[in-house]
């Protein structure tokens, strides 16, 4: 096998250095991962031909076009951001300068020596959370309910809600991998990825709920609930398109704007169907319902917690990447959705919740996020929780915890479904 390097000129006086291979009659040839220090390739560029003039002028035309989707991008000051080797013998695991994106690790996951020491700890009251929706018991309970004691609304509302929840963690369950490919620190990968694992749980846990509680003829209806209901299906693309947008252009700026979308999904868009639950529990209906509820809440403060400390480490790290009116601009979006949505399927039917309490939730629930990574309120004048009387909902003779603060100590799974309305 023979090796060389060849410069293909791609115009603008620009030459790109290209490795070339010959081996078995065929040359190959590879372009480097990146034009510059700053703007990668989103893709290398690999070719084959049966001889070197045909190799150069298929390297030409293809990197010309790539070179001008460089000058394009490069105008608009917006960065590729590098994709994440999946390992990579020259890399660097030097703790003093990792960093959690566009570092050159090795990709060797080492729990013994990490920098982000959360993220360890973390992974730690992750992989205790351990749990299947069989866990859950008395859903039987519930089938008799939903037929002979809710209301045609507070059906409605159980099968939406239920519906956008399904959505929620089936599109986390897709898209936390695109996150995790271009994380470059290998303990927030491991989080990452038992983050995805528990996305799956939480997708079989509705499953689980719809095969026991709601009639077999009616449960595709409540899958697709937002084939027939214009504000689910608004919703949905709304979350859905921000994601999609990353993946089609991998820049420093969709990164950023999607690691913020997966905050806001994770951190508010559950929580007034999880509201929901508990007051219908609060009410004696569907409890093994509100019971799975609480499993899922459970993970999903792990979730919150995790992108919270992403977000202040890219902060940290890469200050001109985070953009506190984008932050703002996205919170607001969110807020006005989840109210909009919330109202539409809950409404003022249900004992316990209206317009009102909707409002004042979401938004004092903004707030205490917008805390959690180091921003003021966005809504000041929202200072309580209205539903913090559910809080006796929950099981008062587990031991506390707050996911929020510097140690997790003597964490079990009996202790799971422990805490307080102020995460």
């Amino acid at each position: 096998m023979k090796q060389f390097t060849i410069n293909i000129p791609v115009g603008d006086g620009k030459q790109l250095e290209v490795n070339v291979t010959f081996e078995n009659g065929i040359y190959r040839a590879e372009s480097k991962d990146y034009f510059d220090n700053l703007l990668w390739a989103r893709e290398k560029v690999i070719i084959s031909a049966n001889n070197l003039e045909e190799l150069i002028e298929k390297l030409g035309k293809e990197l010309k076009n790539k070179w001008q989707e460089h000058i394009q991008v490069k105008e608009k000051k917006e960065w590729y951001i590098p994709r994440r080797k999946l390992f990579n013998p020259e890399g660097d695991d030097n703790l003093q300068e990792r960093r959690v994106i566009k570092w050159n690790t090795t990709g060797i996951f080492n729990l013994n020596n990490v920098k982000y020491w959360r993220a360890k700890q973390l992974y730690n009251v992750m992989i205790w959370n351990f749990w299947i929706p069989e866990k859950v018991k008395w859903l039987p309970e519930d089938a008799k309910q939903y037929l002979e004691v809710l209301t045609d609304a507070e059906r409605r509302t159980y099968d939406g809600i239920i519906s956008f929840l399904t959505f929620l963690d089936s599109i986390q369950t897709m898209n936390l991998p695109n996150i995790n490919d271009y994380i470059t620190a290998p303990e927030i990968n491991l989080i990452l990825a038992i983050q995805t694992y528990q996305e799956a749980i939480h997708s079989q846990s509705y499953a689980t709920i719809l095969e026991t509680v709601v009639p077999a003829e009616k449960r595709d209806k409540v899958y697709y609930f937002w084939r027939d209901d214009e504000y689910l299906l608004e919703r949905n693309k709304f979350i859905w398109w921000i994601y999609q947008d990353f993946i089609d252009n991998p820049t420093d700026r969709n990164f950023f704007r999607t690691v913020i979308w997966n905050y806001l999904l994770e951190s508010i868009y559950f929580y007034n169907g999880f509201a929901f639950f508990d007051t219908m529990a609060d009410l004696g209906k569907m409890v093994a319902s509100q019971r799975m509820i609480n499993y899922i809440r459970r993970d999903e403060l792990t979730h919150v917690t995790l992108f919270a400390n992403l977000i202040k480490d890219l902060k940290r790290e890469f200050p001109d990447m985070f953009d506190e009116d984008l932050v703002y601009e996205m919170f607001k979006q969110a807020v006005d959705w989840e109210i909009r949505w919330s109202t539409h399927i809950i409404g003022d039917w249900i004992m316990g919740m209206n317009e009102e309490t909707i409002d004042k939730y979401t938004k004092w629930l903004a707030n205490e996020r917008l805390n959690l990574i180091w921003l003021k309120p966005l809504y000041p004048e929202y200072t309580e929780n209205p539903y913090k009387h559910l809080e006796r909902l929950w099981d008062h003779n587990l031991e506390k915890w707050n996911f929020f603060e510097s140690t997790v100590t003597n964490y079990t799974q009996a202790s799971a479904l422990k805490g307080d309305w102020n995460f």
